[in-house]
């Protein structure tokens, strides 16, 4: 079960160099009581890309992690949070390398998604080998980036293979000479000098060298793009198939692991991109992710392990409905985008419609504030109606002054996009929240405040508790995926300890003290609803109380608590 609890959110080196150096920052004083989960990213592993889920394999990411640091948390009562990425690994991992390896005589032929073969019959091949789906299907799939899904895989025999790659890839080429052309017959020493410069200038300029114009090179084209292509490295996050048995046994192998580390809760990455249908979504379709999200719960509920879907969609779809239906936890992705908008507007009635959902659904519920991700923005729509979406937790214009205020204060948009390339959604905004607020300390404490008394267990993100602030030249220097690094500055020790010397930090961890100690909060909520500027909520178990009173116009609040038997109250 998901604990009443505080969890913290971090990478094993998000503080110090390694996970020790956290564990140093919770044994401190102020932090005691402070936290009773810890949901630690996936660097916790062997990864390569996109900062953890691009997973090699789920053993200890030695470099920042040892058995001792497993052994301290569990001296500090602290239970663990893991992810299982259930839609893609690395193409470093063990299995894709055997793939590449051995080709079709690999142990794991089917383990991953070979485009070509998917599409087979269902598409038509262009010049690049590559099958494009008829219209009618490629209007269905659901884009992370432009263009088509896919990476192409050298093979031992010296084809190109597309597989099937949803989110992230990186691919590095080396620059050529004119002795790598050397082996190409009829090529001349003077061809292979022009056509080497032409390739080298196409790289500097991030251009594909089959994008150039080969001329009197031409008759060698092929030749010298395998050249090209044999100093070319991958990174990928390469999408598993889930029709493939061997997939389950290393799901069941995996989910054995992270209990063995300590787990509690497994949080699955990615879970509603996994199953694929010629002519359904490849997000999220029916009857399929739920055979295989019912499929994960009965191998999980054997290890006595919680699962928690992660899932983002927009809320007039009510997805999030379905998935608790089910009896499954979810994430709140409303919470952020709705206390940006309670705040920013000094109004309570978008949050307690909400609330009052949550309460009436009896929804078990993560939320958060800031997170590894980006601040969520398209969860909030309605669904579509023609052109317009209604019904959603905000208009479209309230969710479009959100992201021109975040977008003003620095924030950076990440999009969705068509099966041609085309944007057509944004998808979340990448920022601090405190940066999001316009770094108002009154206002991340109101946040923080308004969060903890909100249903649910309360996640918090490492850098929101120390006030970090948007993080530019990291963003920049991560190219165009590099977005999320604004949100994920390491802090060092000296930071934490110059940190717990701040009313903003110090502040924030007597209110997380509290929601992680007090009964009160294992009880019943009530919103005593005033006037739209004022929130006021109140948690009961038994004897033990704790509220809220918030004023919205002004951003200051009280909070009222038993303790031992006494009214006490903090005031902000």
């Amino acid at each position: 079960m998901i604990s009443n609890g505080v969890m913290l959110n971090a990478y094993p080196d998000s503080i110090g160099e390694k996970l020790s150096d956290t564990i140093a920052m919770l044994q401190r004083p102020e932090f005691k009581d402070v936290f009773s989960l810890f949901y630690i990213l996936p660097t916790f592993f062997n990864s390569d890309l996109d900062r953890g889920f691009s997973i090699i394999d789920y053993n200890l990411n030695e470099t920042l992690v040892c058995k001792d640091d497993l052994k301290a948390l569990e001296r500090l009562n602290i239970q663990l949070k893991f992810d299982i990425v259930l839609n893609h690994l690395s193409v470093a991992s063990p299995q894709f390398k055997d793939l590449i390896a051995r080709g079709e005589q690999s142990k794991f032929k089917d383990f991953f998604i070979d485009w070509n073969a998917f599409w087979e019959g269902n598409g038509s091949p262009k010049e690049d080998g590559v099958i494009y789906p008829n219209e009618a299907y490629l209007q269905k799939l659901f884009m992370r980036k432009p263009g088509l899904p896919i990476l192409k895989v050298p093979f031992p025999d010296g084809s190109e293979r597309p597989y099937w790659n949803t989110f992230y890839q990186v691919i590095h080429f080396t620059k050529i000479t004119r002795n790598d052309l050397q082996n190409i017959e009829g090529l001349s020493s003077l061809q292979a000098v022009t056509i080497c410069q032409k390739i080298n200038a196409a790289l500097e300029n991030k251009k594909s060298p089959t994008e150039i114009d080969f001329a009197d090179c031409a008759t060698f084209k092929k030749e010298i793009l395998q050249v090209v292509n044999s100093k070319r490295t991958l990174l990928g996050q390469m999408d598993v198939n889930a029709k493939s048995e061997l997939v389950w046994a290393f799901y069941e192998e995996t989910l054995q692991k992270l209990k063995d580390f300590g787990g509690a809760i497994v949080r699955l990455d990615a879970f509603a991109y996994l199953h694929k249908e010629i002519g359904e979504s490849n997000f999220f379709n029916s009857p399929g992710t739920w055979n295989y999200l019912e499929r994960i719960k009965q191998i999980a509920a054997k290890k006595q392990l919680t699962i928690l879907p992660e899932i983002h969609a927009e809320y007039g779809l009510h997805l999030h409905d379905e998935v608790a239906k089910e009896g499954y936890p979810i994430y709140d992705f409303f919470l952020p985008g709705l206390t940006l908008h309670t705040i920013e507007n000094k109004s309570n009635k978008a949050l307690l419609k909400w609330a009052k959902e949550i309460i009436a659904k009896k929804f078990k519920i993560v939320n958060m504030l800031g997170c590894h991700d980006g601040i969520p923005v398209l969860d909030l729509k309605g669904k579509q109606l023609n052109d317009h979406y209604s019904n959603g937790l905000l208009k479209d214009s309230e969710i479009e002054g959100i992201m021109e205020t975040i977008i003003e204060r620095g924030g950076r948009v990440k999009n969705l996009f068509g099966p041609s390339g085309e944007k057509i959604s944004y998808y979340q905004i990448n920022a601090t929240f405190f940066s999001a607020l316009g770094e108002d300390e009154n206002k991340l404490l109101l946040a923080r405040a308004i969060q903890l008394f909100m249903p649910g267990t309360p996640q918090i993100w490492y850098l929101d508790l120390f006030a970090g602030k948007n993080d530019y030249a990291a963003a920049d220097k991560g190219g165009s995926g590099g977005h999320k690094e604004i949100n994920r500055t390491n802090l060092s020790v000296r930071d934490v300890a110059q940190g717990c010397m701040k009313d903003v930090v110090l502040n924030q961890l007597q209110l997380l003290r509290l929601r992680n100690t007090s009964k009160a909060f294992s009880g019943e909520v009530h919103f005593n609803e005033k006037d739209s500027s004022t929130i006021d909520i109140s948690w009961v178990h038994q004897d033990d109380k704790a509220r809220l009173i918030a004023n919205l116009a002004t951003r200051n609040f009280q909070v009222q608590y038993t303790e031992n038997g006494m009214n006490k109250s903090m005031s902000f």
